[in-house]
């Protein structure tokens, strides 16, 4: 008899290879907001196939495989595409014609390859990798392709926003192209989001991530207070999720620096911890 609980993760993998298609398609449409959103739908997605899998106790190596596969579309093809739109917009580029295109420049385009080239070559080694199971080594794709999908979110509500200063210059657009690039295939310990249990002791750093969180979103979120209380008082609930993604767009750049920044100094403490056991 088939188990119709095997195919439920998998299928939910299919929703994210379909979100990050789908994020493809606008991206070429030059709906890049749109696209950008599509990402985030896909990272929900990856979220829930993997719990799915890990409460149906459905694991199998095709949907190992297939989830990768639908990573490599969603988190290293959407956002490169994505990240071509904004390069083109930092080089002045309207209309790309390669016979009359300076060097330069089109070194600066081919850079967004990078995204998905290093995002297929940390999905390998997660594949191979026994010891990430409950941890990742480097930055997993997801967090990648979220931070480069929030800059036209952000964009879309806040076309003045200094961070935008930034990113649309294509020095340091570059610059965090390659770096993200190394990130994903670096050996800093990553924390995961898998919960044993709801101990404090097991998951410190768990909880001070999402008190980060919590708290950056609260002022991040602060200059909407206002309409979030107007939105609510009223029971306009699509209205308040709404405004509650694009607060949480905006945040998602620093969110995951914070990632990065607490993993680095988690990975550090453990190291020190162990080194200062073997010296006892």
């Amino acid at each position: 008899m088939i188990k119709i609980k095997n195919y439920i993760p998998n299928f939910i993998t299919s929703l994210n290879i379909a979100a990050g298609t789908l994020s493809i398609i606008f991206s070429f449409e030059g709906l890049t907001s749109m696209a950008a959103f599509l990402i985030l739908i896909a990272a929900v997605f990856d979220f829930l196939d993997g719990m799915m899998a890990r409460l149906l106790n459905a694991y199998s190596e095709l949907g190992k495989q297939l989830d990768s596969l639908a990573d490599l579309i969603s988190f290293g093809v959407a956002p490169a595409i994505i990240v071509y739109h904004i390069m083109k917009s930092s080089l002045l580029i309207d209309t790309l014609y390669p016979h009359n295109l300076e060097f330069t420049k089109f070194l600066y385009l081919l850079s967004i390859l990078l995204i998905p080239i290093f995002s297929a070559l940390r999905l390998a080694k997660f594949n191979i990798d026994t010891k990430q199971s409950t941890s990742f080594i480097g930055l997993p794709t997801p967090a990648n392709a979220l931070f480069f999908a929030s800059i036209p979110i952000i964009s879309s509500q806040n076309p003045f926003d200094p961070f935008l200063f930034l990113i649309y210059n294509k020095t340091i657009l570059l610059g965090i192209i390659i770096a993200s690039a190394l990130l994903l295939v670096s050996p800093i310990p990553m924390f995961s989001f898998k919960f044993k249990n709801l101990k404090f002791k097991d998951n410190i750093i768990r909880y001070i991530f999402l008190a980060l969180i919590v708290s950056l979103l609260f002022f991040t979120g602060s200059n909407d207070k206002q309409l979030l209380g107007s939105i609510i008082l009223e029971f306009r609930i699509i209205e308040f999720f709404i405004e509650i993604f694009y607060i949480l767009a905006k945040a998602l750049p620093i969110i995951i620096f914070l990632y990065i920044l607490l993993s680095t100094i988690n990975s550090l403490f453990i190291k020190l911890t162990n080194r200062t056991k073997i010296n006892s």
